[in-house]
Parts: structure tokens; sequence; C-alpha cells
């Protein structure tokens, strides 16, 4: 009970994760019309409203309007004519799928147009690595220096007030509903009827990026229910996601992984299946460790069989082609096995919560109050200008002014305690990452 009331003051509540949650959709809505061509969606952490401001990059989705790739059997003319469609051929690794032209429409898309194939059949298909590549060179923006493509995300650096990483994943708006029925089909103690309903409503995505081990991965995609994700991270309750977060850390902090080898999206889907698998009145704050250590057992068994079943496509296995060195998955089922271990103290290992465990109360609570005022002040800051013009806004303003009082109280208590005081921005930064 006190690991999660010490997570609750380090910015990971139920209340903290709301507000987050709340803003990135208000954000989401303000932007959705900005761009004639796609739909921005945020993904990943900052959707689930379960990383800081400024501790993790930015996911973005965009995904295209006007283009719409269906699964064999579904009557195309049923589907407007100024829509372009393609046939998916999931003959390939599950999961992934190659893009047939089944209906041009008038796009003014060059990303598709540019990206079509001759298969030396008398069909055209769509390749993932041309459409990433067209993307990467029409996605400029003058506040964003872009960096080195990883996987079928285009990273850029966001040049604003302050310096943060933003993810952009262009996408294709993709319609399988056997796919997600097949989910929705399963026995399971959670989520509820309608919360799978949901789920199965919001559909699926195509991005592009192959299977590593295919000789034809430039011109395979993945499929990815993002915002289908997005909406089950959320019914979690405050324990389930508190473990999600702590499993994060550890991979993060502990094991440290060099290439992907193990990522944030394995520990999801680790946390996913617990929920599943077992009743929901099973996961509540006195049992927060045992459901620990019990996804620590569950990535340690994916670390050594190289299996884990993606939670929406069971068939797809997450860590096939993780690039997994012998050497390396040793010494990582042995840190595991040794912090399984070690129990409670397990905790100790993460130095932001060590430091929260030994600090004392006053400052401690004095300084979770601080940290989240500032971050509710810069999400309230991101949406006053999106939704503002350039000429100059009152409340964005006195947000700002509140900032700086915030932080020149953070700098007197520094000097007060002996500390070495950075210049308030770095101040700020280091608060809200």
């Amino acid at each position: 009970m006190e690991i999660c009331t010490i997570m609750t003051r380090l910015g990971y509540g139920e209340e903290m994760r709301r507000w987050r949650v709340e803003k990135c959709r208000e954000f989401d809505r303000l932007v959705e019309t900005r761009s004639s061509h796609y739909i921005e969606i945020t993904a990943g952490s900052k959707a689930e409203g379960l990383t800081f401001i400024f501790e993790s990059d930015w996911d973005l989705l965009l995904v295209f309007k006007g283009v719409l790739c269906v699964e064999a059997g579904i009557n195309i003319h049923t589907i407007p004519n100024d829509i372009h469609v393609f046939r998916m051929d999931t003959r390939v690794y599950p999961g992934h799928c190659r893009l047939l032209q089944e209906r041009r429409a008038h796009t003014r898309f060059k990303q598709i147009l540019n990206s079509l194939c001759d298969n030396g059949y008398g069909a055209v298909l769509l390749s993932s690595r041309l459409f990433l590549d067209e993307c990467s060179a029409s996605f400029t923006n003058p506040d964003v220096a872009d960096l080195e493509r990883a996987g079928p995300s285009i990273p850029g650096t966001f040049k604003g007030k302050l310096v943060f990483h933003v993810d952009r994943v262009p996408a294709l708006r993709c319609h399988c509903p056997s796919i997600l029925q097949r989910w929705a089909a399963r026995t399971r103690h959670w989520p509820s009827p309608v919360i799978v309903q949901k789920v199965v409503s919001l559909g699926a995505y195509l991005t592009p990026v192959g299977f590593k081990g295919s000789d034809y991965k430039h011109m395979e995609w993945r499929m990815c229910f993002n915002t289908g994700e997005t909406e089950l991270v959320n019914n979690l309750n405050s324990t389930q996601t508190q473990v999600y977060v702590m499993l994060k850390m550890i991979v993060k902090d502990v094991l440290k992984p060099c290439k992907k080898e193990v990522t944030s999206y394995v520990i999801k889907n680790i946390v996913l299946w617990q929920a599943e698998n077992n009743p929901q009145h099973n996961f509540y704050k006195r049992s927060f460790l045992y459901w620990l250590h019990d996804g620590l057992r569950d990535l340690k068994t994916a670390i050594v069989t190289q299996q884990l079943s993606y939670y929406m496509i069971p068939e797809r296995n997450l860590m096939a082609a993780s690039g997994l060195q012998e050497k390396q998955q040793s010494k990582w089922v042995a840190d595991i096995t040794d912090m399984m271990d070690e129990g409670p103290r397990v905790i100790l290992r993460l130095q932001r919560i060590r430091q929260a465990v030994i600090a004392s109360p006053e400052p401690m609570l004095w300084f979770s109050k601080i940290r989240m005022e500032l971050e509710m002040l810069e999400l309230e800051a991101f949406i006053r200008t999106a939704q503002c013009s350039d000429e100059p806004d009152v409340i964005l303003q006195e947000i700002n002014r509140r900032q700086d009082e915030i932080l020149m109280e953070v700098k007197q208590r520094m000097r007060i305690d002996g500390c070495a005081v950075n210049h308030l921005k770095d101040i700020f930064f280091r608060i809200l990452m």
C-alpha cells in the first residue's frame, strides 16, 4: 500500500492519469481539422496518461483520409466511391499483410500514388517502404527537426519553449471485422462486454513495416489497434496501471535494452494478458507486489522462450526477430531471477522509487504538489496554444506567470538546501521528465 502511495505522489496516481488522458483527447480534437490529408491521433503512453509530459516521446499516429484497407470477403460496393480501397492479403506472418489495389479513387495523395508497384502478375501492390520514404520526405515542419528513422516511425525533435521528441507514424485505416471478432469472442475476466464492443468499433490501422525476418518486408504492412489498446489501458484499475508503470521502469533502468530487444509494448501485452486472465477484484493495493512478481515471471518466460503472444492477435509472436543475443538473454534471466528472489526490496533498484522511499514526508509531499501543478499548467498551455492564433492570449500569459512563480519557489528551496541551482528552464524540464 505504501508503494502505491509513493507511485501516486510521483505522478502515477489515478487522478493525474485521468487528467493527462483528457488533455490528450482535447488536444487531438483541436488538431483534427488542421490537415486535409490525415488525422493526428495521440498514441502510446501519452494517450494512456502514464508518463510525464517530457518523460518519453510523444507518439502520433497520422492516419490518411480517403484510404481504406479491407480484409477478404468485404464487399467494396458498400464503400463510397471517393475512397481508395486496398485488399489485405494476410498470407504472410501473422499480424501482417500485403496490400493489393482493389479500387483507385481520384486521390490527391502522392504518397500513395508514388508507392504503387506492379507485382508482375497484373496486380498492383502498395509498398510499405516506398510509402514510408514518401511520408518522410513530405512530413516537413519548420518547428520539428527530423531524426534518423526507426521502424515505421518518423522521429523528430520539437523546437518549442522546451525541446521534446515526437514519433510520427503514418498509417492507413483498416477494416478487419473477422480479426476483431475473434478477439472479442475469447472467454475472459476483463474487460467488460461494453468495453469489448467499443474496442471492436474503434477498428484497426496498418503501419508501413513488415516482419523483420521476411524477405519481402518492404512490401508488408503491420496491423495495429492503437486506439483500441488505449481504451483497454484506460480501463485498467489503478493497481494494474501502477504495476505496468513499474515493470516499464524495471526494463528501462535495470535491464537497459540497447536495441529494443524488450520494449514497453512487450510489458503492455503482459499486463493486458494478466488483466484478461484473472478476476478484476484480485487487483487491489495490497496485491500490488504479487502482480509485480507475476509480471516479472511472465517477462522472464518471454525472454527464455522467445515467445509472447500479441494480445490482439495471439498468433503473432512479439518476441520473434527480437535480436536478443544468448549472452544478453542469460544475463537478463539471471537479473530477473534475482529481482524475484528479492521480494519487495526489488523496488529499491529503481532510483526514482528509492529516492521517494528515503525522502522525508514533508519535502516529498511538497515536491509532489509542485510537480503535478507544473504539469497540469503545461498541459493546459498545450491546449491554449492549439486553440489560439498568434495573438497574445491572457490565459496563456497567466499560465506562464504561475509557472515562473513555482520555479522561483523551487529555486529558492534548492538554495536553502545547499543544492546547485540551474537555469529555470533546466529545473522545469527535469521536474517534468
